[in-house]
């Protein structure tokens, strides 16, 4: 439409989708998860549990930020790996005297070797903590590198780095221990 020279063009207006996130539903399909990460990070029962709660705690005060239910689980998966790195190195700074080895919850996945299966935790809880969270959220959370990189805030080629480093780092140990019990 033209008018004395000028241009005027009529747009509609902008659809604006107001998504509303319910916390109940977000904790309840997350929690595990949550604990998952933290207790695998921390091999600590209760200090996994407070920091879950912790973290439960800073979404609901953050919950008019979160824009839908799979950012919520993005914005957990973020932060509950972001403060297990900080608990785990404030407790290098302060260790705790407690139980150290407190089975994990898991779901009984038919015949395994059980054996094979708390060796390779016990490797992976060796591993340095960025390393110990990329591939805790590539092969327990089946997250891609991608989605890795997103969640822990670092480059796609160090994500990928950790991936290789760490699955040498283990391969190795695996084959070290096969020697030493003569497999």
């Amino acid at each position: 439409m033209f008018l004395s020279g000028t241009c005027i063009l009529l747009l509609p207006s902008p659809v604006i989708t107001i998504v509303t996130v319910d916390f109940p539903s977000l904790l309840t399909d997350n929690q595990a998860m949550v604990f998952s990460l933290a207790l695998r990070f921390l091999r600590n029962r209760e200090v996994a549990e407070e920091l879950a709660q912790d973290v439960f705690l800073q979404l609901y005060q953050n919950l008019g930020r979160i824009e839908s239910p799979a950012h919520g689980t993005w914005w957990l998966r973020r932060t509950v790996c972001h403060r297990s790195i900080d608990e785990v190195r404030k407790r290098k700074l302060r260790p705790s005297l407690g139980l150290e080895s407190v089975p994990e919850p898991s779901v009984d996945s038919g015949m395994g070797d059980f054996f094979l299966s708390e060796r390779l935790k016990r490797m992976v809880e060796a591993l340095p903590e960025k390393a110990k969270a990329v591939v805790l959220l590539r092969y327990q959370e089946d997250l891609d590198p991608l989605e890795i990189a997103e969640v822990l805030d670092m480059p796609i080629t160090t994500v990928k780095s950790h991936l290789h480093r760490s699955l040498t780092i283990l391969r190795g140990r695996m084959k070290k221990q096969e020697v030493a019990c003569g497999v």
